[in-house]
């Protein structure tokens, strides 16, 4: 019979969660003693999802070219990624204004989320509609997932 390793099972993360940065601000630690592996976010009376992996969109604020953190705003409030410079294609869609998807891992939720990236991608060109589709886009995953 087929048996999976702890340690395989213990590093699969669920897909990605799309989140807005309000939503992480209120996230609280599930795990082992706030080991911030897993966070539970509250997007709606009575319900609760957990998320590791994120989806954000937002606007580039700040992107220091010597730092390998930039400052996005979503609409709901600002949020930082880490690790810019280790992703693919991610540096070059990182200057200020441009509107901007990132996946990534949680790293802290206060006093301003954190995540450090794993992809990201410029979504400028079509930008107008990618930030009226969001907050609908996020609300419609949140209650399929719940």
């Amino acid at each position: 019979m087929y048996q999976l390793d702890k340690t395989t099972v213990a590093k699969k993360r669920s897909p990605p969660v799309k989140v807005l940065s309000s939503q992480l601000r209120t996230a609280q630690s599930q795990g082992a003693a706030g080991s911030g592996d897993c966070w539970v976010i509250r997007p709606g009376k009575g319900r609760s999802l957990p998320v590791s992996l994120v989806w954000m969109q937002g606007t580039v604020m700040e992107a220091p070219l010597d730092t390998n953190t930039v400052l996005l705003m979503d609409e709901t409030g600002t949020f930082a990624v880490q690790g810019v410079n280790n992703v693919p294609k991610g540096k070059p869609c990182l200057s200020q204004g441009k509107y901007v998807m990132v996946m990534g891992v949680i790293q802290a939720v206060s006093p301003e989320p954190v995540i450090r990236a794993v992809k990201m991608a410029d979504l400028s060109a079509l930008a107008a509609l990618h930030r009226r589709m969001w907050k609908l886009e996020v609300e419609e995953l949140q209650q399929v997932l719940t």
